[in-house]
């Protein structure tokens, strides 16, 4: 069994505890901490399985849906806060972008 075999199966069972974080919360944010975290977990896995498989262009691959993670992460994390994507309209929240 080789390092990266070990590595992919340290990644899976990191990847099932986050998965955990991401259902029993508390709160939304640790949720969503957890779901980028899990994201994050996918690209490392991606990136195993395509040296373990000599297909190193499974890296683009991570390298794409890791922009995916970041950008959708923040994107939550945006709705989370304001319950809107766009520009808050009252004056309430003016200073805050």
């Amino acid at each position: 069994m080789s390092m990266f075999a070990v590595a992919a199966a340290a990644v899976l069972i990191s990847m099932f505890l986050a998965l955990i974080r991401a259902l029993k919360g508390p709160t939304v944010f640790d949720r969503i901490l957890a779901v980028n975290s899990f994201g994050t977990l996918t690209v490392l896995l991606i990136s195993v399985h395509g040296f373990l498989a000599g297909r190193p262009e499974f890296l683009d691959l991570a390298l794409v849906y890791a922009l995916i993670n970041f950008i959708g992460a923040i994107a939550v994390t945006k709705y989370v806060r304001y319950q809107q994507m766009g520009y808050p309209l009252d004056d309430e929240h003016k200073g805050d972008f």
